[in-house]
C-alpha cells in the first residue's frame, strides 16, 4: 500500500545545503508588486472563489489537519455572528447553530441508550436459550419466565414448571446421564451456531465490526480517517453480532464494543448537522462525547464514562466537550434506566451494596490484589499481542471462521461442566460481588453454624446481618475448587479470544478474572479470621461472632485491579467501580488496588492493551503519554536525507497544468510545498494533493481555454502577459500561506510536542527562510520507534 497517510513529500528539488550565503529575495521573478491599501485586495477572477465540492476534504487513511479545521470553524462562526446582527432571521439561525450541539448530544444519548437496552435484553435471552426455553413464551429469559410463577421457592428461585431445559423437552427427564448429555450437546451446538452467525455476518457485511473498536476509535480521535469504520453497516452488523458473540459463551464482553456502537450512532447523526458534517475536527469532539456515552450505557456509570473518554480515548478534549459529554452520558443512562433491561431498576446486572466497613489492615490484601492485577495485565498484553501477531503473519489469519468455531467449541466443551464458567461472565461477576445473606442458597454462601447447621436454617444468630461465625461448609469448598479451575480457564481462553473476527470487549473478562481471584482471597481471609480471631492482627477489629470480612468486596477490588492492569485506567476505573456498587466508602481500597496494579504493570511494560493493538496494527497514533527524551534535532529526522533525491516542490509561477499533473502522477505524496523559484527555495506555502487534483479537474471542466500548457499560478495577482495569452489557472485560494515551520536546529523533543499539541500532519524545515526539508507525522513515529529499538517500518496502516 502506498504511503499516503503522512508521507506527504519526499524532499526532491534541492540537496540539503546549510550555507549561510543565501541570495536576497527577488521580487521580479514572475511575481507582481501590489500596492497595499487597507480593506482592499486585488480583484481576481478566481475559479475557486466559489466552494468547490471536495476541496478541504481528506482521502481514506489520511490524517486531518487540525489547525486548518479549527480555522475553518472559527471563520464560519465569525460569519454567523456578523450576520446575526443584520436581521432577526439570521439571529434565529445563529441561536439554532449554537443549540445544534446540545440537540445532537440528546439524540446520541437516546439512540445509544435504546440500542444498549436492546442488546442487553437480547443477549440475556439468547444466553439462557442455550440451557432451555420458556413455555409461557419463548421470548422470556429464564428469570422473567419464573417471575410470575407461584411454584418457585426461595431456595430454588430459578426452578419453575414454566421453564423447561432441553433435556426435559427432548427426553422427558431433568436428571441423570441422558439429561446431562442432551443439555451438554444443545449448549455446545447453540454456542457454535451463534458464533458461526456472528463471524459470518462480520465477514460478509462489515469487516470493521470485529474486535472491541477502542484502539481504532483512539486513532480516529487523534485525527486519522478510516472510512466506513463508523458507518451504518458497521453499526447494524456490530449490534446484531455483539448479541450473538456474547450469547455464544465466548470469553468476551459487550462493554468495549458499546463504545464503538455509540460512536457509530454519533457519526451517523453528525451527517444531519452541517456544522459537524463538514468539519472533521468538530466531528471528533462529538465522537469524544460518544465514547463517554458508550461507557455510560455499558456500566451504568455516566460520570465514569466522561472520565474514561477524557483519560483513555480522547486526543483533544476542550471544556465544551466535557459539558456535552456529561449531558449525553446523562441522557443515555436515563434512557437505559427507562428501558430497565435487567428488571431490577438498576443500570447494570451486577449492582451490589456492602454493609460492613473495611479495616485499615485490609489494605494489605487489597494491595496484593493490585499486584496480581498488574502481573495479570502485563502477562495478558504480551500473550495476546504475540497471539495476534501470529494470526497476522501465519496461515491462521486466513481462516477466521474456522478459528472462531474452534475457540467456541473448546470454550463450550470446557465451560459446561463447571457452573461458574457455564453462566455468562456478567452473572458470574454478579455472583462473586454478592454479599452472602441469611437465606442465600448459592454454594458460595454455604457456611455452617457452630452447631453444624447450614446457615440458612440457623435460628439463633447474632451480628448485624444475622450471621455469626461462618466456618465454610462443604458447598463452599466445592465452589472454591470450581472457581480456581474457572480462573485458570478464563486466563487462558481470554488471551486467544480477544482479537478474533467477532465483536469482543475486554472489560468483563478482565473483571471476571480479578473477581474470581478476589473472592478466593476474600474467603481465605474470612476463614483465617474465624479460626484465628485471637491473632494480634485480628484481635482489635474482628471479635468472635462478628461478620468483619466481606469476600464480595475483595472480588470487587480484584476486578478493578485486573481491569486496571490490562487497560492502565486509574481515575475513571475507580469512579466506574464505585458507580457500579454504590459504595462511596470503598473508594480507598479501589484506589490502592488500581494504583498498585498500574505501577506493577507499567514496570513490566509501558503500554496498555489498546496502545499495544494500535502499534500492532501500525496505526499512525502519536501517544500523548509517551515521553521523548532523546537529544536529536529536526535535521536528523527530516527528509530528504543526504543520499535521497531532491525535494518535489511546486513553483508559485512559471509552471503549466501539464507540469503539475506530471508531478502528481509521478509521486504518491499527500501534499507539496510551494516555493518562489527552484533556485532560491524561498517558501511560499503548502498545498494538499487532493485539493490540487480537484482544482485542476474543475479548471479543465469549467474554465474556458484551459489546456495542458496553461499557466498555474499561486501568486496574488496576474503577472504581465500579452492579450492573446491563454487564461491561467489561479490556485492561490487552496494554498496554505502559514504552514508550520521549524529550523534545522530545533530539538526533536520540541517538534514532537508541537505535533502532539497541535495535531499537525507535517512541518516544514527551513534555514534563513529557505526550504530544506519536511517532517511528517509518520517520520516522527518512525524516528520514535527507531529510538526505542523497534522496527520503524511497522508504522504503516496494515
Amino acid at each position: 500500500m502506498m504511503d499516503s497517510d503522512d508521507e506527504l513529500v519526499d524532499i526532491s528539488d534541492a540537496s540539503v545545503d546549510f550555507s549561510e550565503d543565501v541570495p536576497p529575495l527577488d521580487f521580479s521573478a514572475g511575481r507582481c508588486k501590489v500596492e497595499w491599501v487597507q480593506n482592499s485586495s486585488p480583484k481576481l477572477m478566481d475559479l475557486l472563489d466559489e466552494n468547490v465540492p471536495g476541496i478541504g476534504t481528506y482521502e481514506d487513511f489520511n490524517t486531518i489537519d487540525w489547525v486548518r479545521e479549527k480555522s475553518k470553524d472559527r471563520d464560519r462562526h465569525r460569519e454567523i455572528t456578523n450576520k446575526s446582527k443584520q436581521s432577526t432571521l439570521a439571529l434565529l439561525l445563529s441561536v439554532s447553530d449554537a443549540f445544534s450541539g446540545w440537540l445532537l448530544m440528546l439524540l446520541i444519548g437516546l439512540m445509544s441508550g435504546a440500542l444498549a437496552g436492546g442488546i442487553d435484553i437480547a443477549a440475556h435471552w439468547m444466553t439462557d436459550l442455550k440451557e432451555g426455553v420458556c413455555l409461557n413464551g419463548f421470548w422470556f429469559n429464564h428469570e422473567h419466565c419464573c417471575w410470575t410463577s407461584n411454584e418457585t421457592t426461595f431456595q430454588e428461585r430459578d426452578k419453575c414448571p414454566q421453564w423447561r431445559s432441553w433435556a426435559e423437552l427432548m427426553v422427558g427427564v431433568n436428571e441423570g446421564t441422558s439429561a446431562y448429555v442432551v443439555n451438554y450437546l444443545m449448549y455446545v451446538c447453540l454456542a457454535l451456531l451463534f458464533a458461526f452467525l456472528a463471524v459470518s455476518l462480520v465477514r460478509a457485511f462489515a469487516p470493521y465490526a470485529c474486535g472491541s473498536g477502542i484502539p481504532e476509535i483512539k486513532t480516529i480521535l487523534s485525527g486519522f480517517i478510516i472510512r466506513g469504520y463508523l458507518g451504518k453497516w458497521t453499526l447494524i452488523i456490530k449490534t446484531i453480532t455483539l448479541v450473538l458473540a456474547v450469547s455464544s459463551g465466548l470469553s468476551l464482553g459487550k462493554e468495549g464494543p458499546l463504545v464503538h456502537v455509540a460512536c457509530c450512532c454519533a457519526n451517523i447523526l453528525c451527517h444531519f448537522f452541517t456544522k459537524y458534517r463538514r468539519n472533521e475536527a468538530k466531528r471528533r469532539e462529538v465522537l469524544s462525547a460518544a465514547s463517554a456515552v458508550g461507557v455510560s450505557v455499558a456500566f451504568g456509570a455516566p460520570i465514569g464514562g466522561v472520565l474514561f473518554s477524557l483519560e483513555e480515548v480522547s486526543y483533544y478534549f476542550p471544556l465544551k466537550t466535557l459539558w456535552r459529554s456529561f449531558f449525553a452520558a446523562l441522557v443515555a443512562a436515563f434512557t437505559l434506566r427507562s428501558i430497565n433491561p435487567f428488571g431490577n431498576s438498576r443500570l447494570v446486572l451486577f449492582y451490589v451494596e456492602f454493609h460492613t466497613p473495611w479495616h485499615l489492615l485490609e489494605l494489605l490484601p487489597f494491595v496484593l490484589l493490585g499486584i496480581f492485577g498488574g502481573l495479570w495485565g502485563a502477562f495478558f498484553i504480551r500473550a495476546n499481542i504475540a497471539w495476534c501477531r501470529k494470526r497476522k503473519t501465519t496461515r491462521l489469519g486466513h481462516y477466521p471462521v474456522l478459528e472462531v468455531l474452534v475457540v467456541t467449541l473448546v470454550t463450550a466443551l470446557l465451560a459446561f461442566p463447571n457452573e461458574y464458567t457455564r453462566m455468562s461472565s456478567s452473572e458470574l461477576i454478579s455472583e462473586l460481588f454478592n454479599d452472602c445473606g441469611l437465606l442465600d442458597s448459592a454454594k458460595l454462601c454455604d457456611y455452617t453454624g457452630k452447631s453444624g447447621n447450614v446457615l440458612g436454617n440457623v435460628t439463633a444468630v447474632n451480628g448485624s446481618n444475622g450471621l455469626a461465625d461462618r466456618p465454610a461448609g462443604p458447598g463452599l469448598y466445592t465452589a472454591m475448587w470450581q472457581l480456581a479451575l474457572a480462573l485458570l480457564f478464563k486466563m487462558f481462553i481470554t488471551v486467544v479470544t480477544f482479537g478474533m473476527k467477532v465483536p469482543s470487549g475486554l472489560f468483563i473478562p478482565s473483571m471476571a478474572v480479578g473477581a474470581i481471584a478476589g473472592r478466593l482471597l476474600g474467603v481465605g481471609m474470612e476463614q483465617l479470621a474465624i479460626y484465628h480471631h485471637d491473632w494480634p492482627v485480628f484481635r482489635g477489629w474482628c471479635s468472635p461472632g462478628a461478620d468483619c470480612i466481606t469476600p464480595g468486596l475483595y472480588a470487587m477490588v480484584g476486578a478493578a485491579a485486573c481491569l486496571g492492569g490490562v487497560t492502565r485506567m486509574t481515575v475513571s476505573l475507580v469512579v466506574i467501580m464505585f458507580e457500579l456498587t454504590g459504595g462511596l466508602e470503598y473508594i480507598v481500597p479501589l484506589m490502592a488496588a488500581a494504583m498498585t496494579s498500574k505501577w506493577v504493570a507499567d514496570a513490566l511494560g509501558r503500554e496498555g492493551i489498546y496502545e499495544a493493538h494500535i502499534r500492532l496494527n501500525g496505526y499512525p497514533f502519536l501517544e500523548p503519554k509517551e515521553e521523548f527524551h532523546h537529544k536529536t534535532l529536526a535535521v536528523d529526522v527530516m527528509r530528504p536525507r543526504r543520499s535521497d533525491p531532491p525535494l518535489s516542490a511546486l513553483r508559485e509561477s512559471g509552471m503549466t497544468v501539464e507540469d503539475v499533473e506530471r508531478l502528481i502522477s509521478d509521486t504518491t505524496y499527500s501534499g507539496f510545498p510551494v516555493v518562489i523559484t527552484q533556485e532560491s527555495q524561498r517558501l511560499v506555502g503548502f498545498v494538499l494533493r487532493k485539493d490540487l487534483v480537484i482544482s485542476l479537474e474543475n479548471a479543465r471542466r469549467y474554465q474556458n481555454g484551459v489546456v495542458s500548457v496553461s499557466a498555474v499560478l499561486f501568486t496574488e495577482c496576474d503577472p504581465a502577459s500579452s492579450p492573446n495569452a491563454l487564461p491561467a489557472v489561479k490556485l492561490r485560494s487552496i494554498l496554505d500561506l502559514s504552514p508550520f515551520t521549524v529550523t534545522v536546529h530545533t530539538p526533536m523533543e520540541i517538534v514532537v510536542d508541537i505535533f502532539r499539541k497541535l495535531g499537525l500532519r507535517q512541518c516544514l524545515v527551513t534555514q534563513n527562510g529557505r526550504l530544506l526539508g519536511i517532517i511528517t507525522k509518520k517520520d516522527i513515529l518512525k524516528h520514535m520507534a527507531q529510538m526505542a529499538n523497534r522496527d520503524p517500518d511497522s508504522i504503516l496502516f496494515n
